[in-house]
């Protein structure tokens, strides 16, 4: 989030973002599907086109509204703001979560319209289980350690690349292929597709996606202490490779520009 940018506009880049991402993961699995019967390969290609969409999207709209992409991301830069670092006021993150979600919902009927199948079908692939919950729970957590954890030691812009790696990772390493996004789970219930969930799986994905996202909170914590406001960033904490290190470099837009998200 930058400090001169409006709410409205804000909004809209959270909208068009989280859009641009369900188009990217949607579309990449149809096509994939249609490309080939393994599963395997067809999981190579969603998941590395997912997280080069994803760095870029991030990169692209981080200046504009941080590009959060998601509630839980959002709901996480609230609590920081509550706790004297910095973040979103809760009008702010309402505004976000509607953006947000509506975004997803979009972006998954322009997929589907993309690929000339039925826009607003909803999908069919049951994803219920203890496990897969627990996949839900330790994915939303590591994304939120990896958002909060680099946001923490003054090191905001290595997160674009950072979530993209952990997601391309976490697509692999979780039992649930790591959906994290509560926002982007209710846009994939759009899709009958190789990345969509059935709406009767939505109520367990998306209160894991919540309780991951306060455990990797409780993570940040504990690892590296109450978040920090970029008005008085310790010198102990600024980043030694970046070829401005002063406190007022990193105070600026570019500070606040990757409270990002998945």
């Amino acid at each position: 989030m930058t400090a001169h940018t409006s709410l409205p506009r804000r909004a809209a880049a959270e909208l068009i973002g989280t859009a641009g991402l369900l188009v990217v993961v949607i579309g990449s699995g149809i096509q994939a599907a249609e490309l080939t019967p393994d599963t395997g390969v067809a999981l190579i290609a969603n998941s590395l086109a997912s997280a080069i969409g994803l760095g870029l999207i991030i990169t692209l709209f981080g200046p504009l509204s941080g590009a959060h992409l998601n509630p839980v991301v959002t709901l996480t830069a609230w609590w920081s703001r509550r706790t004297g670092g910095d973040g979103l006021g809760g009008r702010e993150a309402l505004v976000y979560t509607a953006a947000q979600t509506a975004g997803a919902i979009g972006g998954a009927v322009l997929a589907e319209a993309m690929f000339g199948r039925a826009p607003g079908t909803f999908a069919t692939q049951v994803r219920d289980g203890g496990h897969l919950l627990i996949g839900e729970v330790v994915a939303t957590a590591g994304l939120v350690l990896v958002i909060q954890g680099l946001d923490r030691i003054g090191r905001p812009r290595l997160i674009p690349a950072a979530v993209a790696a952990y997601i391309a990772a976490a697509i692999w390493f979780t039992s649930s292929g790591s959906f994290a996004n509560p926002a982007g789970t209710i846009g994939r219930s759009f899709s009958d597709s190789f990345t969509g969930i059935a709406p009767e799986s939505l109520p367990g994905f998306v209160a894991a996606q919540l309780i991951g996202g306060i455990l990797g909170l409780v993570l940040a914590g504990v690892l590296y202490g109450t978040a920090r406001s970029s008005k008085a960033v310790p010198a102990d904490v600024l980043p030694t490779a970046l070829p401005e290190s002063s406190s007022e470099a990193l105070a600026g837009p570019d500070k606040e520009a990757y409270e990002t998200i998945g």
